[in-house]
């Protein structure tokens, strides 16, 4: 088992302490799982095993991880009938708009579902919410920087 917090709900998850969580799919780096609170008919959740505390973490090491859980959002939202290319989205909200103190990527659709506030809190690239793409450039600057 990789590291984990004692108290992070996410971590909870992670070591299947939280009863009533789910786990839709899991490999040996992630969990996901529905989101509690979902902005559209189907919201999943993608979880580090690792405690990563917020993008603001990550590293060019990272990178392959977060590919992979882009890639098992898009999955799990393909068998679901969403398309991806058109009506879903995928990504993260930006340090410190995330309410759990654990990395965690948001994959939802169908995206014309979404209510209003959904529809504010999910916009993508903006001060609260970010793509995977937008992730991995600001890593790639960090880095060379």
């Amino acid at each position: 088992m990789q590291s984990t917090e004692e108290n992070c709900i996410f971590c909870r998850i992670v070591r299947k302490e939280d009863n009533k969580t789910v786990i839709e799919y899991e490999t040996d780096n992630i969990v996901i799982f529905k989101d509690i609170r979902p902005a559209t008919k189907f919201h999943f959740l993608a979880v580090p095993k690792k405690h990563i505390k917020n993008c603001k973490e990550l590293t060019m090491d990272h990178k392959p991880l977060l590919e992979e859980m882009k890639e098992s959002l898009e999955k799990i939202l393909t068998e679901k009938g969403v398309d991806i290319a058109r009506d879903s989205l995928l990504g993260f909200h930006w340090p410190p708009f995330n309410s759990v103190k654990h990395l965690h990527m948001h994959g939802m659709g169908p995206k014309d579902q979404m209510g209003f506030i959904g529809k504010l809190i999910f916009k993508p690239n903006n001060r609260w919410f970010c793509s995977t793409d937008y992730v991995i450039d600001w890593i790639q600057k960090q880095s060379s920087s």
